[in-house]
């Protein structure tokens, strides 16, 4: 079938639709038959409405919407238990943590400091506060602390080693004084010999405190004991010529707060160092 090469005039090319007076011609049929897409309702395409007639496949979640995860959360492997697991694994990441490991170090360090210039506070006013009565204020309070302190080790001993490490003491207070009375040894003028047994006793001291924090060893707590024992002992003789005055060194007479403190000092210790022979054995 051929087509003309020019268009028809409007009333041989279909007599039902007629010009329209002043206006333009209605258009035709697409060629080769071809409909109009139906408009959608509020002009949108309906799910598959697509051209071709492909169906969604599983659905397409609502816009706006994130789809849901399916992976499970991780609560923990301890996650209602409550056990001590749980108490661990936090102690363990708190320590494991750099700043509350110095903040407990500073605050054990500060305690330490101020321990240690109460102690200095109270050794100054001995030494340099001559009114009264200070003095005999903080030898009490001093006096106080020691008995204190000596109670609490006699506790975890039996009560015959204490009255027997009692008189044992009294007695070797009595000879060492008596002797320092009658001798004419001067233990005055031998101060670097007893600045080399202190040093001794702390040395041996520390080595003992360090070897029973990992097994007890008898022997050595006995010779530590000992070592004690007779320093303090020797102790007590200096610090008795240092109160008679008829020697090389002495001290001031307005100095017998500091006197009375550095015997009864030194026969604490020599009690307690017996306490730990007598006990034991």
């Amino acid at each position: 079938m051929s087509y003309p090469s020019a268009p028809p005039p409007y009333d041989d090319k279909n007599p039902l639709y007629p010009p329209q007076p002043g206006g333009h011609p209605q258009p035709g049929a697409y060629p080769g038959g071809y409909p109009q897409p139906a408009p959608y309702p509020g002009g949108y395409p309906q799910p598959g409405g697509y051209p071709g007639g492909y169906p969604q496949p599983g659905g397409y979640p609502h816009p706006g919407v994130p789809p849901m995860s399916t992976v499970p959360m991780n609560l923990g492997d301890s996650y209602g238990s409550g056990g001590s697991g749980e108490e661990d694994g936090l102690r363990a990441s708190t320590w494991d943590d750099k700043s509350v490991r110095h903040t407990f170090i500073r605050k054990v360090y500060t305690i330490i400091s101020v321990q240690l210039l109460v102690t200095v506070g109270i050794i100054a006013v001995f030494t340099f506060v001559k009114r009264f009565p200070w003095n005999l204020i903080l030898l009490s309070i001093f006096t106080l602390a020691m008995a204190f302190m000596t109670g609490a080790i006699a506790s975890w001993y039996k009560t015959e080693a204490v009255l027997i490490t009692m008189v044992i003491t009294a007695i070797v207070a009595i000879i060492v004084t008596v002797f320092c009375f009658q001798t004419k040894v001067d233990f005055t003028s031998c101060t670097g010999l007893f600045c080399v047994l202190g040093i001794v006793v702390t040395v041996t001291g520390i080595i003992t405190a360090i070897v029973l924090s990992f097994t007890y060893v008898k022997w050595l707590h006995m010779l530590y004991a000992a070592i004690g024992a007779i320093v303090f002992t020797l102790f007590l003789a200096y610090n008795t010529q240092l109160v008679l005055g008829n020697r090389k060194n002495a001290i001031s007479p307005e100095e017998y707060v500091y006197g009375a403190m550095e015997i009864y000092m030194n026969i604490v210790q020599i009690f307690i160092f017996l306490l730990q022979i007598v006990g034991r054995s």
